[in-house]
């Protein structure tokens, strides 16, 4: 099958309404991934068992499900028991809340490897429970677990087509449309070509960022 360009151009327009999706997707639910995976990962720690086992329960179970049977859940039940989300909406809270748990255990490896002497240090001053983690150990965990969670990043970014299964059509999600409407090929090769060229560099980003803070 020969190549046609005429059929590229059509597709182009439909092509950046895709990345635009895909781009609100991936930069909120990285957002939400990151900021809700911390709040897990503090939850864990609670001497509290009424906090810290639900929490563990909820990572599990999220962590242990797929991400299209969470974004179905989302889509199609939630909306029975309260207000409905738009598809986009939808497709970036599910991404957002299925890697959390996974950010999460990132976070957790980070906490664990502080030194000890850390913590004994910020007793020794003084320092309060929320100050300690704040100017302290937060600070040096985070710096520990930038680079996997940027594959985390990565890994989202390849996950973000599934959100094209209730209606939130990204890059994948058009070309798949496109080509059923003009029986054509090109436009699935134009978006794996896209993929590629997004995740490559940023794979090639996170492994120079990883090897810095080791220093």
């Amino acid at each position: 099958m020969s190549w046609d360009w005429n059929v590229v151009d059509d597709f182009m327009p439909r092509f950046w309404d895709g990345v635009l999706v895909t781009l609100q997707a991936l930069a909120v639910g990285t957002l939400i991934a990151f900021a809700l995976g911390l709040v897990w990962a503090l939850a864990q720690r609670s001497p509290r068992v009424w906090v810290r086992w639900p929490v563990v329960a909820v990572t599990e179970f999220i962590r242990n499900t797929p991400l299209l049977v969470q974004l179905f859940f989302l889509f199609y039940v939630v909306p029975n028991f309260g207000p409905s989300m738009s598809p986009l909406a939808t497709g970036i809270v599910g991404l957002g809340l299925h890697y959390s748990t996974y950010t999460a255990e990132v976070y957790r490896a980070g906490i664990d490897g502080v030194p000890a002497g850390q913590w004994e240090a910020a007793t020794a001053l003084s320092l309060s429970k929320g100050r300690t983690w704040r100017a302290v150990i937060l600070p040096q965990a985070i710096r520990r677990v930038v680079p996997p969670l940027g594959n985390y990043v990565v890994a989202m970014l390849k996950d973000s087509p599934m959100i094209a299964t209730i209606g939130a059509f990204d890059m994948l999600g058009e070309a798949q449309s496109f080509s059923n409407e003009t029986f054509t090929t090109e436009a699935l090769t134009v978006v794996g070509v896209a993929f590629i060229v997004i995740a490559y560099p940023a794979s090639l980003l996170i492994r120079a960022l990883e090897r810095r803070l080791v220093r």
